[in-house]
């Protein structure tokens, strides 16, 4: 079965359900370890997250983060906390387009746009990496195991003929 080469998230409201500018930084683990915003209001993974980038990790696929955040410190502090970084091969998190972030993906991975996948929650995003010729998949509440299954199988259909 082909597999993508790299496969990319978008965060807020993909990988966790919020939006990392309408928490209050600095974030940290409270005394039970879970990780709370400077409010100690309670921030959490969706429930397949972790699972995801654990297999996919694990199946030597590269994983890399595309978010448009304008809170690009809170947001590399979240990956950290949540422990995430250890799947993380490429992040590009700063405001613009999508595009650009592909862009930069591209040329440091040296992976093509038609080797990558992508999940995000916002339609414009879905049709802009769609354009370069990324697999682009639109996830509502979050990514799940079953999407990204249904999407590899989907992937490597088109990848055969």
């Amino acid at each position: 079965m082909a597999k993508p080469k790299l496969i990319v998230f978008d965060l807020d409201n993909t990988l966790w359900p919020f939006w990392v500018g309408g928490v209050v930084p600095p974030f940290h683990k409270n005394e039970s370890g879970r990780v709370v915003d400077s409010e100690d209001y309670p921030l959490y993974l969706y429930e397949d997250t972790l699972n995801i980038l654990t297999s996919l990790h694990g199946q030597g696929i590269k994983i890399g983060i595309a978010s448009r955040t304008g809170e690009v410190e809170g947001a590399n502090q979240l990956l950290s906390l949540f422990n995430l970084d250890r799947y993380i091969s490429f992040k590009q998190i700063y405001p613009g387009s999508k595009i650009i972030h592909f862009e930069c993906l591209l040329a440091e991975s040296g992976v093509k746009y038609d080797e990558m996948m992508f999940f995000d929650d916002e339609s414009r995003n879905i049709i802009d990496v769609r354009q370069l010729g990324v697999y682009s998949v639109l996830v509502r509440n979050g990514v799940t195991s079953r999407v990204v299954e249904e999407n590899m199988q989907e992937f490597s259909t088109s990848q055969s003929q």
